[in-house]
């Protein structure tokens, strides 16, 4: 019986996931994947460090990757956009796969050591960074699911998606920055990189400094994604979609 109402689940996720596929703008979706791709790249190297802060260079795109899910958020609910962090987050790792590969295979043509170090990354900050990005995906989508539903007389106001996105991102960076920061720079990094390491107090401000930049970034762009939001709107993006979810819940 048991077994009947998993593959009942498995079944219903993968009409959900197919419909969500072929009903959202391949746009977003892109630009969401190529942004956990840069940032994770990114996330090799150190910008700033001093002994109260330290920076890595995920911080320019991450914004980016929150704006979308944002967005996928807002008008085809936080479920949605976890599925979609999911699949980011699955490209990506495939993209690190063929990237280190590559970075293996010998050339006589020319020295591709330093390219080789850069495809090839570096296991603990893939891993943190996938960690990391998954666990602040959910609690973004989430508190902004949440927040949109506290208005409850105009939902779809400017008012609402400045609420709703501002903290949940503010939030949302801050964990995945400080998630990220103590994954790499204070478990492995002293291990594998001769003991280089980042303080509590660097990991810290790091989070709190990003995910402060990442909020002046959601308040200089947010314009952008209500406009998007309400274009879809405006041209029914997506029914099938919002349609079988509807017929879900009853």
């Amino acid at each position: 019986m048991q077994k009947i109402k998993l593959k009942e689940l498995i079944k219903k996720e993968k009409e959900e996931t197919a419909t969500l596929l072929r009903c959202i703008p391949a746009t977003v979706v892109s630009l969401f994947v190529v942004s956990v791709i840069c940032m994770n790249l990114l996330a090799n190297k150190t910008l700033v460090q001093t002994h109260w802060i330290a920076l890595d260079g995920g911080i320019l795109i991450s914004w980016l990757s929150f704006i979308c899910m944002d967005i996928i958020t807002k008008y085809f609910g936080p479920k949605a956009s976890n599925k979609i962090a999911v699949l980011a987050s699955a490209i990506n790792l495939l993209t690190c796969l063929i990237f280190y590969i590559a970075s293996i295979i010998s050339s006589n043509a020319n020295d591709y050591t330093p390219l080789d170090n850069i495809l090839g990354g570096t296991w603990f900050i893939l891993l943190g960074s996938t960690i990391a990005f998954l666990i602040s995906a959910v609690i973004n989508n989430v508190l902004n699911w949440t927040i949109g539903k506290a208005f409850h007389k105009n939902p779809d106001g400017k008012l609402a998606f400045a609420a709703r996105t501002y903290i949940s991102t503010f939030i949302g960076q801050f964990m995945d920055n400080l998630i990220f920061s103590v994954i790499v720079f204070v478990c492995f990094a002293p291990i594998f990189w001769n003991g280089f390491s980042w303080t509590a107090l660097q990991c810290t401000v790091c989070a709190l400094t990003g995910a402060v930049a990442e909020l002046i970034m959601e308040i200089i762009f947010s314009p952008f994604g209500y406009r998007i939001v309400n274009k879809w709107k405006k041209h029914n993006v997506g029914q099938e979609y919002l349609a079988y979810i509807n017929r879900g819940k009853k």
